[in-house]
């Protein structure tokens, strides 16, 4: 499947890498469609042509743009994908008639085949092989799970947020650690690679982050006294209205 991009900012970007193959992609003026271009192969396009020759249509484009972007290729996308923010299934099919569509919440880490990309569940009747091959499409770059469309503000607030929320942890965590002595190069590898392999642990302990933490915590012990200080500090408060001010309403 040949995809195309119409809009070539961060997201389209980390797809366009994760694939890693020739692109076709537009944007509106900023140039990000020629250097995408130029760093994967593939060629800088107006908004129609992406649409007669891609196979797969992917919206990367502001959601504000929806019906003018759509005005502007209508007939000619063969299958779109949305990845835009707020746009439901409906909304995307009303844009394009007859044409089939899917929508999509990816995140950043697809670049390098480690994305979360969840998946709306068809609100109408898809062709079965179809969806199969767009799914499958999407897998290569991580892992994909289907959400009920009303659940998938959740779905970006709990994983397309991740890559900003988990830099600002370790951000705080380096800067803690160079405080006490440590260099900021010993600092972010000690804390880089204990997030990283944590992460490892908890898929063996399937989830289970109370067992986890149980069998490194002795009670009374160092990491006792850090949880505590953690809790104090609110981080559960902080991480819920993180929630609540990115999902809205």
């Amino acid at each position: 499947m040949q995809v195309g991009f119409i809009g070539s900012g961060n997201m389209a970007a980390a797809l366009a890498r994760g694939w890693g193959e020739p692109v076709l992609c537009s944007d509106s003026g900023s140039g990000r469609a020629k250097a995408l271009a130029e760093e994967l192969g593939g060629e800088a396009l107006p908004n129609r042509e992406v649409a007669e020759r891609a196979d797969l249509v992917v919206l990367a484009h502001k959601p504000a743009q929806l019906a003018a972007v759509a005005a502007e290729v209508a007939g000619a996308a063969k299958v779109v994908i949305s990845i835009l923010a707020g746009a439901t299934q409906a909304d995307v099919r009303a844009a394009y008639p007859d044409t089939p569509v899917f929508c999509v919440e990816p995140n950043t880490p697809a670049e390098v085949g480690r994305g979360v990309l969840a998946f709306a569940v068809p609100d109408a009747p898809v062709d079965a092989e179809l969806y199969a091959a767009v799914r499958d499409r999407f897998a290569r770059l991580g892992v994909v799970l289907e959400v009920p469309e009303r659940l998938m503000g959740v779905a970006g607030a709990a994983m397309g947020v991740a890559p900003a929320y988990w830099a600002l942890i370790v951000e705080a965590w380096v800067d803690a650690a160079v405080r006490r002595g440590l260099s900021v190069a010993t600092a972010q590898t000690l804390v880089l690679e204990g997030m990283a392999g944590t992460a490892e642990l908890l898929r063996r302990y399937d989830g289970d982050t109370l067992a986890l933490r149980r069998a490194v915590t002795s009670p009374g012990g160092s990491t006792a006294r850090g949880l505590a200080a953690l809790e104090r500090g609110g981080v559960r408060a902080a991480l819920s209205q993180a929630m609540d001010d990115v999902v809205g309403g």
